[in-house]
């Protein structure tokens, strides 16, 4: 049983490194249609995935057409692709080069927090081609540590982590990540967090997300309460008018305290307001750009004790 599983993640790696030295080795162009190709041909031979994506779009927009849902999907999973072609290319993306591939928008606002001296959280999702977004950040000198769920396959997440890291960039196991994010935050540091996936009952709380209650992170309200640290939302999305990326930092979000408590202390309700602040925030970005979002992703799997599940599949 062991040596049938070490074969398998052998082979999850070969092909893994396969299609990364494959589309590598394009020009960009090819490589993002090479990606897009992959991703249309995965999504039909999973057609379960695509189920997951319709029906979280009838919940998030239950006004709209299927024709509506489709064409959203089938821009997800463009967008999906096109980010693994540009993450094959990451090698050849110098400081210069990403300034062709990515505008920056609204780093002012970055910058204003970063002075504050407390540390930054980048407050983010799983919009466009996300991993491009903290590489190049660090391209454009603002190099950061993000957090990343370890993948099971170990050669797998080296080799991932191997491209990720190439711009500077420092990844924090998700799962053991409060001790180096709170030391990362002490000395004045930017961490990244994916702020738009359900969460276990034991470690989320439930906010409204498209008028549904879902299972939520209290990682970013409690780090942010606790540290002081500037909340900023970072996001990046293809821009078509331009044929460019745009990396977005909005004004940081306004934290809530309730009642008397010092700098480092917080109540649980100021836990779940927040974390209702920073999911409306993802909420408002994913309504304006519906097909720059993974809805394939079990968004409200999660659900209050004694209540059933969502999904009917």
């Amino acid at each position: 049983m062991a040596g049938m599983r070490g074969a398998r993640q052998w082979l999850e790696y070969a092909a893994m490194w396969l299609v990364l030295k494959t589309a590598g080795l394009l020009p960009r162009s090819a490589a993002r249609a090479y990606g897009a190709g992959v991703a249309f041909v995965f999504f039909a031979a999973l057609p379960r995935l695509r189920r997951i994506a319709s029906f979280n779009l009838k919940l998030a927009f239950p006004d709209w057409s299927d024709a509506q849902r489709r064409g959203v999907v089938n821009g997800m999973i463009r967008q999906l692709g096109w980010m693994g072609g540009e993450f094959s290319q990451f090698p050849k993306y110098t400081a210069e080069r990403i300034k062709e591939i990515v505008v920056l928008d609204g780093v002012e606002n970055f910058l204003e927090a970063q002075r504050a001296g407390k540390g930054v959280l980048i407050l983010t999702g799983h919009f466009s081609a996300w991993e491009l977004a903290p590489f190049a950040q660090a391209r454009f000198g603002h190099p950061m540590s993000f957090l990343a769920r370890e993948v099971e396959n170990v050669r797998v997440d080296a080799l991932v982590n191997s491209y990720r890291t190439l711009s500077g960039n420092k990844p924090i196991e998700k799962n053991q990540s409060a001790r180096a994010v709170l030391r990362a935050l002490a000395e004045g540091g930017k961490v990244g967090i994916l702020a738009d996936q359900n969460t276990i009952l034991e470690e989320g709380v439930f906010v409204d997300f498209f008028g549904i209650p879902a299972s939520t992170t209290t990682g970013i309200a409690r780090m942010a309460l606790h540290t002081g640290a500037a909340v900023v939302p970072g996001y990046l999305l293809w821009d078509t008018a331009i044929g460019k990326y745009r990396l977005r930092f909005d004004p940081a979000v306004e934290l809530s305290r309730t009642g008397n408590v010092s700098e480092k202390e917080y109540t649980e309700e100021d836990v779940r307001e927040n974390t209702a602040r920073f999911t409306r925030v993802i909420e408002e970005i994913v309504r304006k750009n519906p097909e720059q979002w993974v809805w394939v992703h079990k968004r409200w799997k999660t659900r209050p004790a004694g209540e059933k599940s969502i999904y009917p599949f």
